[in-house]
């Protein structure tokens, strides 16, 4: 299995409750970590709990192209290349269709498409000298199964499995892996905004979604991890 120890990775959404169980586990398994998230106040608040320097962390907003070249750019000045990228970043809706603005469609693809985009874009920059990497995408559940009320998340989740997986074949020729989870719904603060009836006590704890996210990441040198599977027990939908 690949260890982890002196590993360049690069965590976005960083402060979500998967990134915040996930983040504990890189550092122990020797990891060098660069973290990022939407909210600076949120951001230096976590770092500080998980000690690490504030150099080691940029407010991000992945929706905007030139946040994320930034972010980049202090990544690129620190280590000068990259080994992993895993993003975490994302955001939900669920509504009806005939509720659903054209602003808010386009929120939802720019932050969970597009957001995407620009990462893995940037990070094959780092990756592509030594034909090596790692890059690790969370599409859910959503982005295999629809679901109604979930125009926008499953349009935006949809491109970027369709999006990774046209990469993965220019990819074919090099060592960078790419790596997709499809969670069934995972008990974080990403469902306290949703207005949406959820048994959240059944869903997946976000600490055992992070040690499945950090078993990812330690994938055997002669293979890859292509995409995981896991949802709860009690809503099981492939």
């Amino acid at each position: 299995m690949e260890n982890l120890q002196n590993k360049r990775v690069l965590v976005t959404g960083a402060t979500g409750g998967m990134g915040m169980h996930l983040i504990p586990l890189l550092k122990q398994s020797g990891a060098r970590l660069f973290v990022s998230a939407k909210h600076e106040d949120k951001l230096q608040a976590s770092m500080k709990r998980w000690g690490m320097e504030q150099q080691d962390g940029y407010a991000c907003n992945v929706a905007d192209a030139h946040s994320v070249k930034q972010l980049f750019e202090r990544v690129k000045q620190k280590w000068g290349a990259l080994d992993m990228l895993i993003n975490l970043s994302g955001v939900g809706l669920i509504k009806p269709v005939e509720q659903l603005t054209e602003a808010a469609f386009e929120e939802v693809m720019r932050v969970n498409t597009f957001g995407a985009f620009y990462l893995t874009k940037s990070a094959l920059e780092l990756m592509r000298e030594h034909k090596q990497g790692l890059l690790l995408h969370v599409p859910g559940i959503l982005g295999k199964t629809p679901m109604a009320g979930a125009t926008a998340y499953c349009a935006s989740k949809y491109a970027l499995v369709g999006m990774m997986q046209s990469i993965r074949e220019e990819l074919k020729r090099t060592a960078i892996r790419i790596t997709l989870l499809y969670f069934g719904g995972v008990n974080t603060p990403f469902w306290d905004g949703l207005d949406l009836k959820v048994q959240r006590e059944k869903m997946i704890r976000p600490e055992e979604a992070a040690r499945a996210i950090w078993f990812a990441c330690q994938q055997p040198h002669s293979g890859v991890v292509n995409e995981m599977v896991i949802q709860p027990f009690s809503h099981q939908v492939l």
